[in-house]
């Protein structure tokens, strides 16, 4: 009966040691908005892979990340953070803005 159980626990190590470096090599992007705007505007990503999008506000008040085609719309502190898991997304531009100030501060991620 041990040597079941000792088997079942390599078993279950060498899954989890598979899986790991898949999600290790997750890409992750960077968004800041400083003075009501993105930077950079425009970000270009693989198609069909997912990936970590952090969002930063450096500025002093608080901010809304919104995509309406991602389905994402998160507030931010001021001078915080936020991740968001993305995609895998198909090719063709996703737009977003800062919901609080949607007349400048606008973007897009374009997947190809």
């Amino acid at each position: 009966m041990r040597w079941f159980a000792l088997i079942g626990l390599i078993v279950s190590l060498s899954i989890g040691l598979v899986a790991a470096p898949a999600t290790a090599q997750e890409k992750t992007y960077t968004l800041t908005i400083k003075d009501h705007r993105f930077d950079p505007a425009r970000l270009e990503v693989p198609v069909d892979v997912k990936f970590k999008l952090v969002v930063k506000n450096l500025d002093k008040e608080r901010a809304e990340f919104e995509s309406k085609p991602l389905k994402l719309e998160k507030i931010i502190a001021p001078g915080g953070e936020i991740t968001l898991n993305v995609g895998p997304l198909k090719a063709g531009e996703y737009p977003f803005v800062e919901e609080f100030h949607e007349d400048v501060a606008k973007g897009v991620i374009v997947a190809k």
